[in-house]
């Protein structure tokens, strides 16, 4: 290998892995919020009725 690829290769590697550290770092300094704000009771009940309602099938 050219000394140009092994450099490309650790900068590449560099990029990758600090992208993972980073990004890992990131979530466990502000977690998932678990207990978030809620669903609007409009879109619940929406999705409750369509529920209740018979799955549309197509006769073709």
């Amino acid at each position: 290998m050219s000394t140009t690829s092994v450099v490309m290769m650790i900068v590449a590697m560099v990029v990758v892995w600090g992208g993972l550290v980073a990004a890992i770092l990131y979530l466990r300094s502000r977690p998932e919020v678990v207990g978030g704000p809620h669903e609007d009771p409009d879109l619940v009940r929406d999705d409750e009725e369509r529920f209740q309602q018979p799955h549309p099938y197509r006769d073709t």
